[in-house]
């Protein structure tokens, strides 16, 4: 029979073993129970030492809670120092190792409160107050702040235009490679729902913002007769 269906006789032994016991047949996998290539891990009973031997020296905790660890060590770095154990990671065993212990690749959590200031709320119903004050009169409200600083120059842009040929920059946009910088100071009225942008080339230093704001003052004939105004910049009133 072996030569008729060009087999091996062991398999037409198996075979009829299997015809003689039909229910060793009944299995939901096509591959029996502990066949197929032996796991590196399985291999080395002392993986688990030897993992935490690599850790030991690169892994910190929270002294308030032992459970909480972390190391510095990559998964390639990790994966080398296995390799000089003489442990070939072949199946992705670093991965395996991690996650066994606990570890799980994660982004730090700002949650912890850092107290709450005796008087937190002060500062902000004295903003709330001068903000109904000035509401009520004719002086203006107006919030400020510095927009990210732009280099000027033959530079990338994001977005595209309407052109009758290509326009060619420079292929890297190292800061050198700039003209200039500049600093866009916007000044928004909240009244008038109008906005002010000053675009100058120093910092963003106090005089550049007075500056700023005494130009936006300057255009605005609607207000040659105030004597007065409000304004917020990240929730403080100067």
């Amino acid at each position: 029979m072996a030569t008729l269906f060009g087999c091996d006789e062991k398999t037409i032994r198996k075979g009829i073993k299997e015809r003689a016991n039909p229910e060793s047949l009944e299995q939901t996998t096509i591959r029996r129970s502990g066949g197929g290539r032996k796991c590196e891990m399985s291999k080395n009973p002392d993986i688990d030492e030897i993992f935490w031997e690599i850790l030991r020296e690169h892994t910190a905790g929270d002294p308030m809670d032992e459970k909480i660890k972390w190391t510095n060590l990559t998964r390639h770095e990790i994966r080398e120092k296995l390799n000089k154990k003489g442990i070939k990671d072949r199946y992705n065993i670093v991965r395996k190792l991690l996650k066994k212990h606990g570890f799980v690749k994660r982004k730090a959590l700002k949650k912890t409160s850092t107290g709450q200031p005796k008087n937190r709320d002060k500062q902000f119903k004295k903003i709330a107050s001068y903000r109904t004050e000035y509401e009520n009169s004719e002086n203006p409200i107006i919030s400020i702040d510095a927009s990210i600083k732009e280099s000027i120059g033959n530079l990338y842009r994001e977005g595209h235009l309407e052109t009758t040929e290509t326009i060619e920059v420079f292929d890297h946009d190292f800061p050198n490679f700039a003209d200039k910088k500049v600093t866009p100071y916007a000044i928004y009225d909240l009244k008038n729902n109008e906005s002010f942008v000053n675009i100058g080339t120093s910092c963003d230093t106090s005089d550049f913002v007075c500056d700023s704001i005494k130009m936006w003052w300057n255009t605005a004939d609607e207000l040659l007769d105030i004597r007065a105004q409000i304004a917020n910049r990240d929730g403080i009133v100067p």
